[in-house]
């Protein structure tokens, strides 16, 4: 064993010593594994090469010619080998709880997904607790953690597949202090904000995020959102955000991201950019020159995106954010309320800029009912909200209305609102990643008890398959890193992202020619295929094709963690 890691040692030294050219040294050493005759996509970009990877441990020590044995090892002969993906923006939260395999993911090659989107885990007060656990639906979970951190820590003492990592949410951060009251903080409140973020910063998060469409999220100011991004800043984190609006004020929500940026001092992603209802559709080249002009500045600015014409929320984002004022149960008696009703209706149905209306974006016809708690009410899935509306017998809205009063809940719901057009010019922005905006499920058991966005099992698999092999809109390494060194950098990780010397050892082994993803919004439950082999840590999760059943993910913490300087 003491000559196995000195031999490492030895390694990583002669390729520190020597940079990129050594790829192709020869070296002789024992390995716990060594992935043979791969054409090798190491996150760069650059042209792939034939050649091997070694790991010990749970770390990459060469890469090229290798020569040596190994404990196990696989050849990746006809097969593309590339780092872990990242998936920047998961919703699997909770549904790793439930089962820690990570199945929708790991069979697509995701190794880390990456949390936060406005909501976070914690910071926690016993009412957010049990907010929580009233909220559960068919997936059941303890809540025993309070910050962000003992969150994560629990999930991987639990046990999961990939690694995890995540955003402080700004919603949560102003819920913990102002509950969901549409108010601005006091300077006491706000001081306590920004120290929530900061012990979250210093336990590892990645940086703020925000989602701006959603109350009690939407009542925050600017001056608010650069108060709590100044001190990621100080962090070297990053604010991420689901801006007001990808719609009607798309470009002035677009410039709050960069402003806030500007002011705050931090960088700055965009979350699943895209330009949402018909009317908008003509705003990309805007967007992109907006972009690239506070890129030409000096800021960083990057986005993400799913690949799909449609998005996944709830009937909430059909809904003016007064009307949520207090949260759940008193948006919902307000629901019943028949002057309350009748001003909604009206609201619901005319067009504004005051507030992001998803379901006028789509209209009754292109909003598609998915995820139901109440089982008297999952006769709907996979029905249009006009369809379910003529059925009852009432109007769209005031159906929509009568559905979360009757779930007890937002009610899960797909909105078709983007052009493929837009979808397939934003694969090829080169300062844009990819993120499912998704849970990580399993084709069984509670899972299937509803439906999903087919983006829970396909999105990653479509922009190798889809986008870069069958329309040839992207090449496949560039594909490639916008999967994995791209996000990597954008988030200021260490040693991931590369296959490289030093690096850990997250592979993905896949075949160009067949990786396909077959969810569709009719049957979202099917695994993408062309995915053979996955490491997390340098421990295979899938082979051949199966999962073995290990769960070897750790927590994967951001720029400002304490435990760097120690």
């Amino acid at each position: 064993m003491l000559f196995r890691v000195l031999m490492s040692c030895l390694v990583l030294l002669i390729f520190s010593a020597c940079g990129s050219e050594t790829s192709n040294l020869a070296i002789t050493s024992d390995y716990d594994v060594l992935i043979r005759n791969g054409l090798i996509y190491d996150g760069s970009g650059g042209q792939p090469f034939r050649g091997d990877v070694a790991i010990t441990d749970d770390r990459i020590v060469a890469v090229g010619n290798v020569t040596g044995d190994a404990a196990q090892v696989i050849d990746a002969a006809g097969f593309a080998v590339a780092p872990g993906f990242i998936n920047m923006l998961s919703w699997a939260v909770d549904s790793l709880l439930v089962d820690g395999r990570s199945q929708s993911d790991i069979r697509q090659g995701v190794t880390l997904e990456v949390f936060g989107e406005g909501s976070s885990q914690g910071p926690l007060i016993e009412s957010m607790r049990t907010q929580m656990l009233a909220r559960q639906g068919d997936l059941k979970f303890d809540i025993p953690w309070t910050t962000l951190d003992e969150y994560l820590q629990h999930l991987v003492t639990r046990g999961v597949a990939t690694n995890v990592a995540s955003f402080v949410g700004a919603t949560t951060v102003r819920v913990h202090e102002l509950g969901y009251e549409d108010r601005p903080p006091s300077d006491e409140e706000l001081a306590r904000m920004r120290g929530l973020v900061r012990a979250a910063m210093e336990d590892g998060a990645l940086g703020l995020g925000s989602s701006l469409i959603y109350a009690p999220a939407f009542y925050a100011s600017t001056d608010e959102l650069i108060a709590l991004a100044e001190v990621v800043g100080e962090y070297d984190g990053m604010y991420i955000s689901h801006m007001r609006s990808e719609g009607n004020r798309l470009l002035e929500s677009l410039d709050e991201l960069i402003s806030i940026a500007r002011q705050a001092d931090v960088a700055a992603e965009v979350y699943h950019l895209k330009m949402a209802g018909q009317k908008n559709w003509n705003k990309f080249d805007d967007v992109v020159q907006r972009i690239e002009a506070a890129r030409a500045e000096g800021l960083a600015i990057t986005a993400n995106m799913y690949t799909y014409t449609a998005g996944a929320s709830g009937l909430d984002a059909s809904m003016p954010p007064w009307v949520q004022e207090g949260g759940f149960q008193a948006w919902a008696q307000r629901l019943q309320d028949p002057a309350i009703r009748a001003r909604l209706a009206a609201q619901m149905s005319t067009p504004t800029d005051e507030w992001e209306n998803l379901g006028l974006a789509a209209g009754a016809q292109g909003i598609l009912l998915v995820g139901f708690r109440n089982e008297a009410l999952r006769r709907y899935t996979g029905m249009t909200l006009a369809a379910v509306a003529e059925q009852r017998g009432s109007g769209p809205w005031e159906t929509a209305m009568d559905l979360v009063v009757e779930d007890g809940s937002r009610v899960g719901v797909v909105y078709f609102l983007m052009s493929e057009e837009n979808v397939a010019k934003g694969v090829t922005l080169p300062w844009l990643s990819f993120g499912s905006d998704a849970a990580s499920m399993a084709a069984e058991g509670v899972f299937l008890k509803t439906s999903t966005h087919p983006r829970a099992y396909g999105n990653f698999a479509r922009v190798l398959g889809k986008y870069a092999r069958d329309d040839a809109v992207i090449s496949l390494e560039a594909a490639i890193h916008k999967l994995t060194a791209l996000p990597a950098r954008n988030l200021k990780l260490r040693n991931r992202g590369t296959l490289a010397p030093g690096y850990f050892a997250d592979v993905v082994i896949f075949d160009p020619a067949t990786i396909t993803d077959h969810a569709t919004f009719a049957e979202p439950h099917q695994y993408a295929t062309g995915v053979r082999d996955v490491l997390v840590n340098g421990v295979p999760v899938l082979s051949n094709g199966e999962h073995t059943g290990a769960l070897p993910g750790q927590v994967v913490r951001g720029p400002g963690w304490r435990g760097w300087q120690n």
